[in-house]
This record gives C-alpha cells, structure tokens and sequence, in this order.
C-alpha cells in the first residue's frame, strides 16, 4: 500500500504564474513528504506502507496545426515554444526554484503560440530519495548497512529506464495513448544531472551561468580564478559574485553576503572537474570548466550541462596544428569536425553532420580580432579557420602505417585534439549552441613536439590572451541576445516545446 502525500487535483490555467506557482505548490508538497518519510525512516520509525512522491507535470492540448500569433515577431522567429501539431503533450517537471524563470517563460510561449489552457497537476513519475535531499542534508549517512538495504523495499530509489536520452537522441516513440513529450528531459532525468554536476564539479547547479567555457588545461583556470578576483574587486563590474569548488563565494565589492555563502568550504582536494562560476544578476555570466583529458569526459560533462540549457558552450583548448605553415600559438576556429572520438556513436551516428553556428564563428572571429587588434591578412596569419578533428587515441601519432595522417590528410583537418568534436556533437545533440577556438600549442607531424620548457613558454604566452579572447566572445553574444542563438538550426522538424 503506497504512503502519499494528500492529493492535488489537476487544474488549468491561462496565466503562466499562476501555473508556476501551482507547479512550485505541487512540487514542495511531494518534497516535504518525502524529507518527513526519509528522518521517520533514518530514526528507526516503521513506515506505514511503501513511500512516494511524485513530479508535477504539466500538459497542453490542441487540435490544430496552426498558431495563434504568428504574426507577432518577437514569438514567430524562435525555434522554440511551440508544439509540432495536434495532440497532447506533457512533461514532468523538477526544481522550480532552479528553473523558474525557464518555467514561466515556456508557459508564456505555450500559451501565446497556441492559445490553450496549461493543465498542471500530480503525475505518476516517482521522486527517487535521493533527489529530494537538500543542498547540504546527509541523514541517509546515519543509517546502518542493514537498514540501508531495505530502503529499497521502503521508498524509491532511482530508476535508470525514466532517465535515458531517448527524446533528445530523436528515437523514442510515444506508445499508444501517450502523450508526446513537451522537453527534451523528463524531470527524473534533470534531478540525475543536477547530482551529477554537484559531483563533478564541486559546485551546486545554482550557480551555473547560460554561457559556459569549457578547457582542457589547469593553467585556464588559474588565469580564470585571476579575473574572477580581479572582477570581485571592482565595485563598478557588471558581475556580482565569482564561486569556486566547494561553493566558496565570493561577493563584489560594496554587495553583502547572502544566505547561505557561509556554507562554502574549500574541498581538501579539488573534483575531477572542477567548476568556476562568474556571475550576472541575470545568469548570463559565465561558467568555465576544466574537464581534463579526453572525449569520454567531454561526453559526461556536456551530458549534464545540457538539463541546465545554457545559450552558449565554447571549447577554448590547445591543439596539435597539423599544417606546416602554422606556428605555435596560432589560433582554430573550427568550422567542421572529424569524429574519431567514438564515445557518441551510439546517440548520433557518424553520418549525422555537425554544421558550424555562424552566431557562434562571428563573434569568436571579433573576438579574436578585438583582443589581438589584428585585421585583414594579420588576422588571417595567426588565426585559420578549417576542419578540426577529435581522437579517443592519445598517442595517434605512433600509429602504424601513418594510418591517422592518411585519414587526416583526406578529411583537410588542420587540427587534432581529445575534446573538441565531442562537445560540438553534444552540442547539436542536445541543442546548445557551441563553438571552439583552439590554440597550436606543438605540431607533432612536423617535429615540433611538446618539451617543458618550450610548453611554459608557450603557456605564459597565450593562456590570458586565449582566455580573453573567449571571455569576450561570450560578451558579443551576450549583446545579440538569446534568441539569435538557439536557431532552427539545431532543431528537427518535429520537435519538442521547451528551449
């Protein structure tokens, strides 16, 4: 027999606050059960019949193709916001605290685009434990091995089949009397992420930012951490607070500590993908990330990311240049990419193109130009735009039978690195505009290997330029506005409602 909260009863409504805020109300409700039933459980306490909560969803119907204001352009250019025909549609939902401001702004498109009701209600998707703990509560921590073995027969835990990337890989089909999905993720498959990051990163998705730069070197960071500082004490910047692993935060100059800043600890050792955050009152500054080495990595980190749905990411890493006539230092911007990384061949198949965002390659070629002041053919010199490919094989070079140069060769790469491929395919995958600017930092083909000397010359060289260069593409973008980046180009001709 199920233990449940007091039950909600679907409503409907034309006002997208009004929604949200029964969305919120539903949401807290199954949450507040859950915490009770978890101490109850933790403190020895029998529990009356098997534990569950569950998401609020919400749901639209309509009978027709067409859309109520197509007329109106601030709504009839974007590629989102509005279901692909007649039907119902439905998702669940997580977090409004998190993703209220995406929240109302969908339901303000659905009701625009479609003038229906929103009907908002409890659905039959549980709340596993684990995602209705807080920031900082660890009870379960307290419990004996035994009775942790039993939770399972008590509450439920998460279940993997309501989380996979079935909608957004474009392959799952809605079985008879289903509805069809409003969001490219069910609510369960959001809260896994949310942990996910946390995990990886050292830093509450709180605090994540809609532009997010992604490297592959320490030494990036580190330059971040500087202008992040930097930032913070400058009473006239237009971030307000830079947060680092451990959710250590810290505030602008002249801006008082907010609730729970007190809570940030430095980690004794830092995660393995360390998370840096620079924020706008408006979640449009900006994230970076170190992910380390390797296109496995780049999946994991870019697969979480992705429930956040950010504007932007960019790759700003370093790369073996493959042509003769570049130099060290030298500057790719990739308008195209060889996948050898195969970590997503399963979720998109190699014969899937992954087109350059002409969005994304303006701003990072002004950017290039607005830090080095180089124009014309000096730009050209020291910045080439072509074919960057990406390898799972770290040493691709000791290849027999110059295998990899052959394909290389072939595919007109003028550049080879670990990640870069990956995050754009991911990217494409999952709808978040992307780009990469990568900087030559040895050129292995031509006898120019990586040696420590030559590298910390290198790197003390280029990493603040390179940085500054990313930092101020996201600056232009930011300027053009959201909806100029997510483009019909990213998205199918049947496609879900949400951004």
């Amino acid at each position: 027999m199920p233990y449940l909260p007091a039950f909600i009863a679907p409503t409907r409504y034309k006002d997208p606050a009004a929604a949200l805020a029964q969305v919120r109300a539903i949401y807290d409700q199954q949450i507040a059960h859950l915490r009770d039933a978890m101490q109850r459980y933790v403190a020895g306490e029998t529990m009356p019949g098997h534990v569950r909560a569950c998401y609020p969803f919400v749901r639209i119907h309509t009978d027709t193709v067409a859309r109520a204001i197509l007329e109106t352009p601030d709504i009839s250019q974007l590629s989102y916001g509005f279901v692909a025909g007649p039907g119902r549609y439905e998702t669940t939902l997580t977090r409004p605290d998190l993703y209220s401001r995406d929240y109302l702004e969908q339901f303000r498109l659905l009701l625009q685009n479609h003038d229906v009701e929103l009907e908002v209600g409890t659905s039959t998707q549980p709340i596993p434990i684990h995602f209705s703990f807080a920031e900082n509560d660890h009870i379960e921590g307290t419990m004996s091995a035994a009775r942790r073995q039993l939770m399972r027969d008590v509450i439920d835990l998460p279940d993997l089949a309501a989380m996979d990337d079935g909608i957004a890989n474009g392959t799952y089909e809605a079985r008879p009397g289903e509805p069809q999905p409003l969001s490219l993720f069910t609510a369960a498959r959001v809260d896994y992420s949310l942990q996910r990051l946390r995990h990886y990163t050292g830093t509450s998705p709180h605090w994540f930012q809609n532009f997010v730069l992604f490297t592959n070197y320490q030494f990036y960071i580190d330059e971040f951490v500087r202008l992040g500082h930097e930032a913070m004490a400058d009473a006239g910047s237009e971030y307000i607070a830079f947060v680092e692993p451990g959710n250590v935060v810290t505030r602008r100059t002249g801006l008082p500590a907010e609730a729970g800043d007190e809570l940030g600890m430095p980690p004794p050792r830092l995660p393995q993908m360390p998370g840096y955050h620079l924020l706008r009152a408006d979640r449009s500054g900006i994230t970076m990330v170190n992910i380390g080495v390797g296109p496995a990595n780049a999946k994991n980190i870019t697969d979480h990311i992705a429930v956040l749905r950010p504007h932007a990411w960019i790759m700003l890493g370093h790369c073996a240049g493959l042509r003769n006539s570049q130099q060290l230092g030298d500057y790719v911007l990739a308008h195209g990419y060889v996948r050898e990384d195969h970590v997503l061949d399963e979720e998109l198949p190699l014969w899937v193109p992954i087109p350059a965002l002409a969005e994304i390659q303006k701003a990072l070629q002004q950017a290039v130009q607005d830090v080095t002041h180089a124009e014309g053919a000096d730009l050209k010199r020291i910045m080439r735009t072509g074919t960057v490919a990406s390898t799972d094989n770290r040493n691709w070079e000791l290849l027999p039978g110059n295998q990899a140069q052959r394909r290389f060769s072939q595919s007109r790469a003028i550049a080879l690195d670990m990640e870069s491929a990956t995050i754009a395919a991911n990217g494409f995958r999952f709808r978040v505009p992307y780009g990469t600017l990568l900087c030559v930092s040895d050129k292995p083909l031509h006898g120019e290997i990586k040696l420590p000397g030559m590298a910390n010359h290198f790197y003390r060289e280029r990493v603040d330029q390179h940085l500054r260069i990313g930092i101020r593409a996201v600056e232009l973008l930011r300027a053009e506005g959201s909806s100029q980046l997510h483009s019909r180009k990213l998205r199918s001709f049947s496609e879900v409602a949400f951004q």
